[in-house]
């Protein structure tokens, strides 16, 4: 069987795109899906997602991480698959999908991708920590001298802590600049860090608005792999109307015999 992809990325954080509205891929095949991700035998990715077609907006979006498992929400990837949906003429600047954690709203431009993200209802304080879902599960440290931290050690700690389980959480850890945000992000399923994680920016901006306790509601936060803005509104203890802005580049595209 030959599979055409399209391989993205969104300040860093890259994906593999098929257009599978013809449900040919084998989602079941967790084994191919690692593969396909695998930065020595297979394309290289943090994440596969699956286009697909729904009865109700303009398309379905499938996210798997990078060994091979079904996965929550990915905000960069939802990003870069909007501008995949453009570039096949699905769909016009403005769009809706379904993803793992329900529906989103979505602006196209030749310069960057807005997102609209789920409503944050509850945010657990955790020691000085922070611990919300934004569509996927991100526990939020702020540290002194990010690049130097050791990150991978830390952040297994909590991922893989007894707080968190079988499930596990992704996990930020930030450094304050004035009005830029530093970030480094540990995600699970890549299970090392990635050059940018779109849900986790979200839950970075959400715990420096809560930290600060300032009434800024639009933080720049600068990843490793570039920058994203996040904006929202605030109301009785909930965050809405959340935003995920940022670039989303396709990098080229190929075909895969399997």
């Amino acid at each position: 069987m030959e599979i055409k992809f399209s391989k993205y990325q969104g300040a860093g954080n890259d994906f593999i795109i098929i257009d599978d509205r013809s449900l040919n891929f084998d989602v079941n095949n967790e084994k191919l899906i690692a593969q396909f991700c695998d930065r020595n035998i297979g394309i290289g990715a943090d994440g596969l997602i699956l286009l697909r077609n729904h009865p109700r907006c303009d398309f379905e979006m499938l996210y798997f991480n990078s060994d091979g498992n079904p996965s929550s929400m990915c905000g960069n990837g939802g990003r870069c698959l909007v501008d995949f949906a453009y570039k096949l003429g699905i769909i016009s600047e403005n769009c809706s999908f379904i993803a793992p954690d329900g529906w989103h709203n979505a602006s196209w431009s030749q310069d960057e991708i807005t997102l609209s993200m789920t409503d944050i209802k509850e945010v657990e304080k955790i020691g000085d920590d922070y611990f919300m879902d934004t569509g996927s599960p991100h526990y939020v440290r702020f540290v002194d001298e990010l690049v130097n931290y050791p990150l991978i050690l830390e952040a297994q700690q909590i991922r893989f802590g007894n707080r968190f389980n079988d499930h596990g959480t992704n996990v930020n850890f930030i450094e304050l600049h004035d009005d830029i945000l530093k970030i480094r992000t540990y995600e699970r399923g890549v299970e090392g860090e990635t050059l940018a994680c779109g849900t986790g920016v979200v839950a970075s901006a959400i715990a420096t608005f809560l930290y600060r306790k300032e009434h800024k509601n639009n933080f720049v936060i600068e990843t490793l792999g570039g920058k994203m803005s996040v904006s929202f509104n605030y109301k009785n203890e909930q965050f809405t109307n959340v935003e995920l802005k940022g670039p989303a580049t396709f990098v080229y595209e190929g075909k895969i015999l399997c």
